[in-house]
């Protein structure tokens, strides 16, 4: 109950609408409606929830009701039918069965605790499922949209080469060029083709995928030609608070503290166990007066249990339960330190691969002016075709180098997203 008064962290838990693209906002909505791993974990949850619940009745007591009826014939033949004769007789029942524990070790209390935890935990633990799936459906779709942006570039890069092909085919018919140059042609024409395959069917696999993800069998993304969106910033001094708020943190929290109350339920069992059982009914051999004043039966106990010898038994359980909290300790101690590692690793990688981007962007306006350069060089006849091809090729791979430096950076954000459990409100 208490982490459930914690004050909620500044996280947006509708992180990837920060991309401002439907798209991906349609997909991830979808993927938290229909996929299988978010629903299994939704079904873990509520049996967690209901065992809770289980653990939480022992605090009240139990009120059974319980009715019998029977006819019974003894034997004149036995020692007792020898004295009374043959008989037979009937015998009606119905009665309330009380019974409950006194906690006055706290055993229900630390179990109705750990039970809570392990609720809670689930309850994370579902959103730590819910954080990785958008965190996949987001990453994927980017990866789709920087194929689609490729299979742009890869088809001009095969209609340019279409083109340069026409041109040495029509030197070659004017004799100003020889076969050598059309079959550099041709190669580097295939080249291109090739590469656009390639490119489809990555294009193919993520479709693919995200239709897993999203719980949509046979989807079909159509291709989205737009410029490949910019990773939102992240404002400076994020807190260090913010990954109080990952759900996997905030699972090995929880359970720790099961771990912590089970010491206690074991603990408990070196003491008495003091029970109350009553019973209130009516007893009779006619069921008409089953409810006759002389019918009525009744019992009242105090009941106390104690351990007296069990060879370690106990100790051995409370050992268990200690082990078990300090690995759950460790457990809660890694689960920080990655949180830390990721999200550091996320910011470095920003803020890298933001630089890397530049020189690509560099990079690539110095092969598209070289490569003009290049053609008109060739047509005017003061260099070869070889210069045409290489410039051609260095081109197509910067611009293969930019596309893949963004579509990083895009991942890099979404990692960081995920690090965080989210994320960042505009006054964080």
């Amino acid at each position: 109950a208490a982490a459930e008064t914690l004050a909620p962290a500044p996280v947006n838990p509708e992180w990837w609408r920060l991309f401002a693209d439907p798209a991906l906002d349609a997909l991830v909505d979808q993927a938290l409606a229909a996929n299988q791993d978010l629903q299994a974990a939704v079904a873990r949850l509520e049996a967690a929830e209901a065992g809770a619940r289980e653990a939480g009745a022992a605090y009240y007591p139990a009120l059974d009701l319980g009715a019998a009826g029977s006819r019974n014939r003894i034997s004149g033949d036995t020692f007792n039918g020898q004295r009374t004769g043959a008989a037979t007789y009937d015998n009606r029942r119905a009665a309330l069965a009380l019974s409950y524990e006194l906690d006055v070790w706290g055993r229900i209390r630390r179990s109705n605790e750990a039970a809570g935890a392990e609720a809670l935990a689930s309850r994370y633990a579902r959103d730590s499922v819910r954080l990785t799936l958008t965190g996949q459906v987001a990453n994927e779709y980017l990866v789709l949209r920087s194929h689609d942006a490729e299979i742009a570039v890869s088809q001009d890069t095969v209609a340019s080469r279409e083109r340069t092909l026409r041109i040495v085919a029509a030197r070659l018919d004017a004799g100003s060029t020889s076969a050598l140059e059309l079959a550099q042609a041709e190669n580097s024409l295939a080249a291109a083709r090739s590469q656009l395959s390639q490119l489809k069917r990555l294009r193919a696999l993520s479709e693919s995928q995200l239709a897993l993800l999203s719980g949509q069998p046979g989807l079909a993304i159509p291709p989205n030609l737009t410029a490949l969106p910019l990773p939102p910033v992240p404002p400076p001094g994020l807190p260090s608070t913010l990954l109080e708020a990952r759900p996997d943190v905030r699972q090995a929290e929880e359970k720790l503290v099961a771990a912590n109350a089970r010491i206690g339920v074991a603990k408990a069992a070196y003491f008495p166990t003091i029970s109350l059982t009553g019973l209130y009914g009516g007893e009779s051999l006619a069921l008409s007066s089953l409810t006759g004043a002389n019918a009525t039966i009744w019992s009242a106990a105090l009941g106390l249990a104690k351990p007296i010898f069990d060879r370690g038994r106990i100790g051995a359980r409370v050992d268990q339960a200690t082990a078990s909290q300090k690995e759950s300790l460790a457990v809660y101690r890694k689960t920080m330190q990655s949180a830390f590692k990721e999200v550091n690793d996320a910011l470095a990688s920003l803020r890298e691969l933001g630089a890397e981007e530049s020189a690509n962007i560099a990079q690539l306006e110095a092969a598209r002016r070289a490569l003009k350069l290049s053609q008109a060089r060739y047509e005017a006849g003061y260099s070869g075709f070889l210069e045409v091809l290489d410039a051609e090729r260095t081109t197509n791979v910067a611009q293969l180098t930019y596309l893949n430096s963004r579509k990083n950076r895009l991942g890099a954000a979404v990692d960081l997203f995920k690090a965080l459990g989210g994320g960042w409100q505009a006054d964080a």
